[in-house]
């Protein structure tokens, strides 16, 4: 069974890496999307081994393919991006069964494990537990409430920036473009002091972000995480 599993293994990572080097002269997002689809395609394909440790590998090759094809999915054309949530929806189908198969195996009641996404970890950081999904709505915050909200955002990013990888920063650039534009919104109800605290708070955000972009350092504390 092992011997297998390490099969199957190398099978995902051939197939990934087929995809990964498919220079057909498309942009960036199109080869993330088309690395995601052939991707979920060749593990439905393999013979399944219904072992947690084999799952473990699915789900990891899935996870950092999908985070890709979730940021290229803005920018595709109307059939790529069909193609892209069939493979979503057929992936969703194969976590099942072998959810479904391993507790029948193992004569367990827990999930699948699947790996965490670090952008909803990010989100819940800056802005609270479940404040913040994938919907990216920030309907929560206030004109009374949205300076406390840039004040822990700005305190988080303080105390972690030496911990931040690089896709790490590229979420938290999209999160605070995400709510400057709520500030927008609520820009009538703000109060003038509010106002200048939160240029105050910007300024300070800015200068953090020019000096820790996911350099060595963050790149060093990730791969020490691993």
């Amino acid at each position: 069974m092992r011997t297998k599993t390490l099969m199957i293994s190398a099978t995902i990572v051939m197939a990934a890496f087929t995809a990964c080097n498919d220079n057909t002269g498309n942009d960036q997002a199109k080869k993330d999307a088309a690395s995601f689809n052939q991707y979920v395609d060749s593990v439905n394909k393999l013979p399944p081994v219904y072992t947690l440790d084999n799952w473990v590998v699915i789900d990891k090759g899935y996870q950092e393919r999908a985070e890709k094809a979730e940021a290229a999915i803005k920018t595709l054309e109307a059939e790529d991006k069909a193609k892209t949530e069939a493979s979503k929806a057929q992936y969703a189908a194969l976590k099942a069964t072998y959810d479904a198969r391993l507790k029948e195996n193992e004569g367990a009641k827990t999930p699948v494990a699947t790996a965490p996404d670090f952008r909803q970890v990010l989100r819940n950081k800056l802005f609270g537990e479940g404040k913040i999904g994938s919907d990216m709505k920030f309907d929560f915050v206030t004109g009374s409430n949205i300076l406390s909200v840039y004040q822990n955002f700005v305190d988080a990013v303080a105390a972690n920036k030496n911990n931040y990888t690089r896709e790490d920063w590229d979420e938290i650039k999209v999160l605070y473009e995400a709510l400057d534009t709520r500030k927008n919104a609520v820009e009538k109800d703000l109060k003038g002091s509010d106002n200048m605290k939160i240029a105050g708070l910007k300024i300070r955000f800015a200068s953090i972000k020019a000096t820790h972009r996911g350099g060595t350092k963050g790149e060093e504390n990730a791969k020490a995480k691993e």
